[in-house]
């Protein structure tokens, strides 16, 4: 049976949801934290340096990451394959933060698992709504993942009850064997 509020919008606790941006111009950084902190985000992080990208993602467990393309090695590319491989089924997702708007680029992070881009120079308002709007679809994955676990676990309780009954009604001879 669900509760009342298992189904409500998640924008409520959004602002409770982790962000980690890596970029690794400073100017960048500090815009899109305070866009997050005008969002009313409150528990975001920001790496400046991509070789401790892996390191502080494993540390941080962000719901969302924002990721520059161009820097240097390890660039964007590489931290989005490695985040991917590291994330396996879970829903996290990658938006690249990018100037170049060639459509190789474009394709080759699409095919790398971004889920989406924000071109530089920023538009306050279309990061703080897509940064949302990914936010929203962390969540309900979540939720769904929690449904199914709970449902598997009542599935996996059912059966050994079933089996129990089986192995007993076997034992007293109302079933046969």
């Amino acid at each position: 049976m669900s509760t009342p509020n298992q189904w409500e919008d998640p924008s409520a606790d959004l602002a409770k949801m982790k962000i980690l941006i890596i970029d690794d111009e400073p100017v960048n950084a500090a815009l899109l934290e305070e866009i997050l902190v005008e969002a009313g985000y409150t528990r975001f992080e920001s790496i400046l340096d991509s070789k401790l990208a892996l390191q502080i993602y494993k540390t941080f467990l962000p719901d969302l990451v924002l990721l520059d393309l161009m820097m240097p090695p390890p660039d964007g590319f590489a931290i989005l394959e490695s985040l991917r491989a590291d994330a396996g089924d879970t829903f996290l997702p990658v938006v690249i933060l990018t100037a170049d708007t060639n459509e190789e680029t474009k394709r080759r992070a699409l095919e790398a698992g971004a889920t989406d881009f924000l071109l530089k120079p920023f538009d306050h308002v279309e990061v703080a709504l897509r940064i949302r709007n990914l936010l929203k679809s962390r969540r309900a994955h979540q939720l769904l993942d929690n449904q199914r676990a709970a449902l598997e676990d009542a599935v996996r309780d059912r059966t050994a009850e079933l089996r129990a009954t089986v192995a007993q009604l076997q034992k007293t001879n109302w079933l046969p064997s």
